[in-house]
């Protein structure tokens, strides 16, 4: 596997872990039970931040590939 495919990979499954957290937000409602519904919301929400770092690590990794070719 070359770098950019590892890239495209990893981008790939940082989208689908998204779309299926946002699938988890409605969800939270109908447990009814507040303790938990904001425990579940503050770790999908710290996970939607790790994914956003992992997103913003790739693109400076190809940012500065992209650089040294110059």
């Amino acid at each position: 596997m070359t770098q950019d495919e590892a890239i495209r990979q990893i981008q790939e499954n940082c989208k689908t872990i998204a779309l299926q957290m946002m699938k988890i937000h409605p969800a939270v409602g109908a447990l009814e039970d507040e303790p938990t519904q904001s425990a579940i919301l503050t770790a999908a929400h710290r996970l939607t931040v790790e994914l956003e770092v992992i997103k913003k690590k790739l693109i400076q990794l190809q940012k500065r590939d992209d650089s040294s070719e110059l």
